[in-house]
């Protein structure tokens, strides 16, 4: 019993639900984000949006700038922080501005993704991602050498 009631986790749990989260919503988000690229490449004008007074090609390309290419960082773990902030911004014209008018029901998904963004913003990409393995190949190069230790080292 007191393992379903206890509050905290180990860091390995921790690292693996992050996981799951990124990779989980990101899949998610290229669902959304590849058909409205095919959009913008597809030579067809576009029927998009235009939102903050830019035009609905400028519009469409900034989504799927975030709901694929921030997507794809995100899955893989890199720059997790910085890819997840023009997703948060990308969420927050779509509840507040495209479906601002419209009933909660047609927001909430919206509004699911910003909740995971908002937490992957705070908690990071975890161990299982390519930030944490370029996090140790900097943290293992050495630091620059001092004269005075440049000096013992020949010396020896």
């Amino acid at each position: 019993m007191k393992k379903i009631i206890n509050v905290s986790t180990a860091p390995a749990i921790n690292d693996i639900a992050l996981l799951i989260a990124r990779a989980g919503i990101a899949i998610l988000m290229l669902t959304h984000g590849i058909p409205k690229m095919m959009m913008l490449f597809s030579g067809v004008p576009v029927q998009f949006p235009a939102v903050v007074g830019l035009s609905p090609e400028l519009s469409l390309a900034l989504a799927v700038f975030a709901e694929v290419a921030c997507s794809i960082l995100l899955f893989a773990g890199l720059a997790t922080r910085l890819a997840v902030v023009p997703l948060i911004m990308t969420m927050l014209v779509a509840v507040l501005l495209v479906h601002g008018a419209d009933p909660f029901a047609k927001q909430e998904p919206a509004f699911q993704y910003l909740l995971v963004y908002v937490v992957l913003l705070f908690m990071g990409s975890g161990k299982y991602s390519v930030d944490y393995l370029l996090q140790g190949r900097l943290r293992r190069v050495p630091s620059e050498v001092r004269p005075e230790q440049n000096s013992r080292i020949l010396n020896k």
